[in-house]
């Protein structure tokens, strides 16, 4: 995979947007963070940022053209999956990667931790439209996506580089913990841009 990549982030303020802009200005990739508030954007030579709404689709395909990838990390409830695609098919950028979330994860065979009784009723709204991006993403065939779940817990905390892939079950420690932090998380996702292997797939990262 060609090192230098132009990186676009939607969302690119945001904690997971953040950590995944500065992952990749480590490594030597240009990123261009697309948010409604520009200047929360990390700053860094190697971040461009740019004033962006996933509401006004015209302009972002305008702004995402001529990247090698194009990020997602909005809120699920900010979004709608068709035309967040259609943004992606029309700006003509090959690989589109998208913070997911970890409610669609299993945890037995068949059972999606949001259908569990424990699981928060608050956070329902969301989880569900979470789930429903990634059903969206899966009729999908002409477009290279991937979708990256984090653990349920995802906290801000230290960039260890220690943590575990999975598919679509849900990771968790000896303890039963289901966690992985932001910066962690930034890792995985920057490695997947860098030596793509999940090609149309979700797969996920925990401790």
């Amino acid at each position: 995979m060609e090192m230098d990549m132009k990186v676009a982030i939607i969302g690119g303020t945001g904690r997971a947007g953040q950590e995944i802009s500065a992952e990749l200005a480590r490594r030597g990739h240009q990123v261009t963070a697309i948010a409604r508030h520009p200047e929360k954007a990390v700053q860094h030579a190697a971040i461009t940022a740019v004033a962006g709404d996933v509401n006004h689709p015209e302009a972002l395909v305008a702004a995402i053209t001529g990247h090698d990838v194009v990020v997602s990390a909005v809120m699920f409830s900010d979004t709608d999956p068709a035309s967040l695609v259609d943004v992606v098919r029309q700006s003509g950028v090959p690989r589109y990667l998208v913070v997911g979330g970890a409610a669609s994860l299993e945890v037995a065979p068949g059972v999606p931790l949001i259908s569990t009784p424990e699981f928060p009723k608050e956070y329902l709204p969301e989880a569900s439209r979470g789930k429903a991006f990634l059903d969206y993403l899966r009729g999908v065939d002409d477009i290279d996506w991937t979708y990256v779940s984090p653990s349920v817990f995802f906290f801000v905390g230290p960039r260890t580089g220690r943590f575990r892939l999975g598919t679509d079950q849900l990771l968790s420690d000896a303890d039963g913990k289901s966690s992985i932090s932001f910066a962690d998380y930034a890792i995985a996702l920057v490695d997947e841009i860098e030596t793509p292997r999940h090609s149309r797939q979700r797969f996920t990262v925990g401790y």
